[in-house]
């Protein structure tokens, strides 16, 4: 029997506010408390994780804010027009390990993006995933007591520029693309509904 999974769209939210609503759930949750997929779009800003390091930030635009936040890896940027998926999920009850939700993600994006006919890859040393070279889609995870929160950020139809100011993910020279580029046609809400039926699959299966 899966575990109960509950979607919540949240529409566009303060990244901070939506971090700490993150925090309070994971510390709040009990055993039997439904895991949760938040989808959300943030104003701009640069989020930079428990590993990153000065020299990633280039050149950035003052006017964008830049937090220190508490998942993994190095800086990143978020703005509308990008999909994010946070994963609040207890992996102990789903017996999964952080390297399985790692793939997992990776594997939904590649799925979703092989039913647009793009053919799209993930590293094995720089999570993410990857189309022609460049990167179309970030992760990162934070995991306390076995349960994990933040999640991916795909890029869907955002003003990449700011990415130009950074090393996005630690990567010296990454190229970011988006699926507007490469689906004129794209609709978020769209790609949005088919992750989230692939996400689901994919989490059911475990």
């Amino acid at each position: 029997m899966p575990a109960t999974l509950i979607i919540r769209e949240l529409g566009q939210q303060p990244y901070l506010d939506t971090w700490q609503a993150m925090q309070a759930f994971t510390q709040q949750r009990e055993v039997d408390t439904s895991d949760e997929l938040w989808v959300v779009q943030h104003p701009p800003i640069y989020t930079q994780g428990l590993n990153g390091k000065p020299e990633h930030l280039l050149n950035p635009d003052p006017k964008i804010p830049l937090i220190q936040t508490d998942r993994g890896g190095q800086i990143t940027y978020h703005a509308p027009g990008q999909l994010i998926i946070y994963f609040l999920i207890d992996l102990k009850r789903r017996k999964m390990g952080v390297r399985q939700l790692v793939t997992l993600m990776e594997q939904s994006l590649i799925t979703l993006l092989a039913q647009y006919n793009i053919k799209a890859h993930a590293r094995a040393d720089a999570p993410g995933v990857y189309v022609n070279g460049q990167k179309i889609a970030s992760l990162g995870l934070k995991i306390s007591k076995q349960r994990s929160y933040h999640g991916l950020a795909l890029n869907v139809d955002m003003d990449l520029t700011p990415f130009q100011a950074i090393n996005p993910c630690g990567l010296e020279g990454m190229q970011m693309t988006q699926l507007k580029a490469l689906i004129p046609k794209t609709s978020i809400q769209n790609v949005q509904t088919d992750l989230l039926q692939i996400i689901k699959s994919e989490l059911n299966a475990q």
